[in-house]
């Protein structure tokens, strides 16, 4: 478990208090609240994929914004990165339980953004 989770998952702070300063749940809002965590979360619902399935899917995204991107989502807990022995080296991203739990709200805000947002 990273850093982040552990702190998100332990601190004694008020779960119902995103408002307070001190509250760790500051930090995961800020992580979901991303616009390329949120995006890069939804792509992975469908299953584990490379970087570069993830840069083509995350249209606009440079390589440096996706890497990242993607070590916050690990440190926060939300994303494995699974690194196979070949050569050359095959790296592979999945969602955990927790960024599981975190698709579902996310989508409904994707989906809500698509209905609502005038297209110009």
């Amino acid at each position: 478990m990273t850093l982040l989770a552990e702190q998100f998952a332990t601190d004694a702070c008020d779960r119902n208090d995103v408002y307070a300063a001190a509250c760790p749940c500051r930090e995961m809002l800020d992580v979901l609240a991303n616009k390329w965590s949120a995006l890069a979360i939804g792509l992975l619902e469908d299953g584990p994929l490379r970087f570069g399935e993830l840069r083509r899917g995350l249209q606009g995204i440079s390589p440096k914004v996706l890497s990242a991107t993607l070590k916050k989502l690990e440190d926060a807990g939300l994303v494995d990165r699974e690194v196979f022995p070949e050569v050359p080296p095959r790296v592979q991203y999945s969602l955990t339980a927790l960024g599981v739990s975190a698709a579902a709200p996310l989508g409904m805000l994707r989906d809500w953004v698509d209905r609502n947002v005038t297209r110009h």
